[in-house]
């Protein structure tokens, strides 16, 4: 099968490619390899899917999903089964310093993907959503069947704006569609821009590390692994329409269409203070902190109810946090050659 990944070279998905690549699957990586972190990372994370592929199962492109020329051409270059779309301007704080980035990459980009797919005649698209679309939402655990009206950052709007944009296809041409929702993700290879790598990296290298709404936060951190075991099998589990879907009281996870959303956390969300404790035990270092304020755009809370994608594909991260970062330490020294 013959599966196109966007943003292949980013995080997540480098360790979905890898993971499809040594399981027989031919994978057509894209990214722009942009500049928002240290490119030489997204650069030597293809270097590694490259080493493990040959040159028949693994093509890649350095392409922007912005540039629909050439993102249709290569659609019908290579006739994809199925679409996994990663690539999107990441970042909530960003978005408020650079808001067309956004515009551009996760709403004008995520348009040429639909577009490609419906012409393409695709079997299924997934694709990245985040559990930034919830926003001002208090109530606890989030679950797929809340609002997600208000939004409190730009990336969370633009989120939540492909989901939307994803049910009109779903609806209009029969495009099978499946938004999974990913609950703060970290793990070896991470981006630089989120808390395990900044405070690791920090730590070691003597910095204070800012510390948002003086620690007083929650987050449902859900390790690499258990997003891609989730990913791995909703791309074999295609969306299907609800039969039995009641328009006079609709339920957002689902529709009349083939369309679903689910949330991929770990349901066992942390307060940060405890988070930064585990890693300075883990490193056997204490932390400097920098207290702040909250930061805008920014929520307190996040914490995953995940019943519909266990009950969807039987699977649910639980994997254990001191686990987790253990296995991030042990990749960010092993990458920085620090003994």
């Amino acid at each position: 099968m013959t599966i196109l990944i966007t943003g292949s070279s980013g995080f997540i998905g480098y360790h979905l490619s890898r993971r499809l690549l040594q399981n027989g699957e031919i994978v057509i990586g894209v990214d722009n390899m942009n500049n928002y972190y240290d490119k030489k990372l997204k650069e030597k994370r293809l270097e590694e899917l490259k080493k493990i592929s040959t040159k028949s199962n693994f093509i890649f492109k350095n392409l922007s999903i912005e540039d629909n020329k050439n993102l249709s051409i290569l659609f019908q270059e290579y006739q994809p089964s199925i679409v996994v779309n990663l690539a999107a301007q990441a970042g909530v704080r960003y978005s408020i310093e650079n808001p067309s980035a956004y515009i551009q990459s996760n709403i004008v980009g995520f348009n040429n993907i639909l577009e490609n797919c419906r012409r393409n005649k695709i079997e299924h698209l997934i694709y990245a959503s985040s559990s930034s679309v919830y926003g001002g939402n208090e109530k606890m655990p989030f679950s797929e069947t809340d609002s997600v009206d208000h939004p409190v950052s730009l990336y969370a709007a633009s989120k939540k704006s492909n989901e939307l944009m994803a049910h009109s296809y779903s609806h209009l041409y029969d495009l099978p569609s499946t938004g999974l929702r990913f609950f703060t993700v970290y793990g070896p290879w991470g981006r630089p821009d989120m808390a395990l790598f900044l405070f690791t990296d920090a730590i070691i290298n003597d910095r204070p590390i800012k510390v948002f709404n003086n620690g007083n936060m929650i987050r449902d951190f859900t390790y690499i692994d258990d997003i891609i075991e989730g990913l791995y099998r909703v791309i074999y589990k295609k969306a299907k329409p609800n039969k039995n879907f009641d328009k006079t009281n609709p339920n957002p996870s689902n529709s009349w269409a083939p369309y679903r959303v689910f949330n991929i956390g770990n349901s066992n969300p942390i307060n940060l203070r405890k988070y930064i404790s585990s890693i300075e035990e883990i490193l056997d270092k204490k932390a400097i902190k920098q207290f702040l304020p909250m930061q805008p755009g920014d929520v307190v809370s996040t914490s995953a109810d995940t019943t519909l994608l266990e009950n969807w594909i039987g699977f649910k991260p639980e994997t254990d946090i001191k686990k987790g970062i253990q296995e991030f330490v042990k990749w960010y020294k092993m990458y920085y050659k620090i003994t």
